[in-house]
């Protein structure tokens, strides 16, 4: 009985400690919070080469040109989820196209070494489309999703993910 009294408290301050689990920074699923509309960045105008890849040159014997993907930013992204995962985080996103018949959907990391001095990770949501005319159809029809896998190392130190559209962009801020 005299062990028995002590083993109870300890037990019951034990598990009135774990109810700040939910809220603690610790917890992975609060690492990021919901996204919030960010202001969509403009490419120059005056820039006429901007959607012609860079050259790399490759060498060798059996070495062949890289496929070479033609994509437009979607036209906007509706949605922004970040899960955390054992090897790091998935950034999913959802966008809408300007038609129907997108596909090929991909988030295309932006490589700024400003954004990665100052912890953002910066993605674009582009498409491609079909060479023939399609209709518009709703906007239900239109819907593609993405994800991307950020892992543990690059997550350490990254304080915001950034999705880019052609008419806005979402980012989510790590709490």
């Amino acid at each position: 009985m005299k062990k028995s009294i002590p083993l109870l408290m300890v037990g019951t301050l034990a598990l009135a400690a774990c109810s700040g689990w939910s809220e603690s920074r610790v917890n992975p699923t609060n690492w990021f919070g919901s996204s919030t509309p960010a202001p969509a960045e403009t490419a120059p105008a005056n820039d006429a080469n901007a959607l012609i890849p860079e050259q790399r040159e490759r060498s060798g014997l059996f070495s062949r040109p890289d496929e070479e993907l033609i994509g437009f930013p979607i036209t906007r992204v509706d949605e922004l989820r970040i899960e955390p995962t054992p090897s790091g985080a998935i950034v999913y996103a959802t966008g809408t196209a300007a038609r129907q018949g997108a596909y090929n959907a991909r988030l295309v990391k932006v490589d700024n070494p400003e954004n990665a001095k100052n912890g953002v990770v910066e993605y674009t949501f582009e498409v491609s489309y079909p060479d023939y005319a399609t209709n518009q159809g709703t906007e239900r029809s239109r819907q593609v999703t993405d994800a991307v896998n950020i892992g543990a190392k690059e997550l350490g130190s990254v304080r915001l993910v950034r999705v880019r559209a052609e008419q806005n962009a979402l980012e989510s801020r790590r709490r």
